[in-house]
């Protein structure tokens, strides 16, 4: 498999397969979202639009990053989302870089958005569907976020090699400026458990794929059946 690993200003063609990655937090909160009950999640290009769908849609649980605000039902937080039944419930969600890369390669024909909850479900995926060239988008910081380097590597790794172990990729993780920034409380709408959550490897058993549905890019999980040994 032919990997790459692009920022989303670097994203300037349309990839056949392409896995977004936002660790913290974004794609941890997706997975926890769907572990809470949620539907389907539908990636809204920004705030304006994420409370235009929330306003036609009021039973819609609206999730935004940073503090609370007027409109939103919820932040970008897997430690505060976990308590939340949202059983049946469509989740809109708008952050800072997690929905944009998503947002910035959904003409591809296969999209899926991952962190460390959903690697190796991710990578299995990849495997199944026989994917040639697969095209990372490390979301944080321009392509330069490690623990989203970091995951999407390991990811990647896993999907040719089953034997690549996490620990370093976690490490990584675990000593980047996003996980520094979340333990110092820089980061407002968070939870003291954020980073734990976000570095749980294999905590969901699903792969989350993003898909066009009337007009909206719309995410759902999507159950991978595990490969005999």
């Amino acid at each position: 498999m032919d990997s790459r690993f692009l920022g989303i200003p670097e994203i300037v063609d349309v990839p056949s397969v392409a896995v977004v990655v936002d660790v913290m937090r974004a794609c941890t909160v997706a997975a926890w979202a769907f572990a809470q009950g949620a539907e389907k999640i539908v990636l809204a290009e920004s705030l304006e639009d994420a409370l235009a769908l929330k306003g036609r849609h009021p039973d819609w649980v609206a999730l935004k990053d940073g503090p609370p605000a007027p409109g939103f039902d919820a932040v970008n937080s897997p430690g505060l989302l976990r308590s939340v039944d949202l059983t049946g419930r469509t989740v809109v969600q708008k952050t800072t870089a997690g929905t944009v890369g998503a947002l910035a390669v959904k003409e591809a024909s296969l999209v899926l958005c991952a962190g460390f909850v959903v690697a190796e479900a991710t990578a299995r995926l990849l495997r199944t569907r026989e994917c040639a060239s697969v095209t990372f988008v490390v979301t944080g910081e321009d392509g330069r976020a490690d623990e989203d380097l970091a995951c999407a590597q390991y990811i990647a790794g896993r999907a040719v090699e089953a034997g690549t172990d996490a620990d370093e990729f976690l490490r990584r993780a675990a000593a980047s400026r996003a996980a520094a920034e979340l333990t110092e409380g820089v980061r407002e709408g968070a939870h003291p458990e954020d980073v734990a959550l976000c570095l749980e490897l294999d905590r969901f058993p699903f792969a989350m794929v993003a898909a066009p549905e009337d007009s909206l890019m719309v995410l759902r999980p999507c159950a991978v059946p595990a490969i005999p040994v």
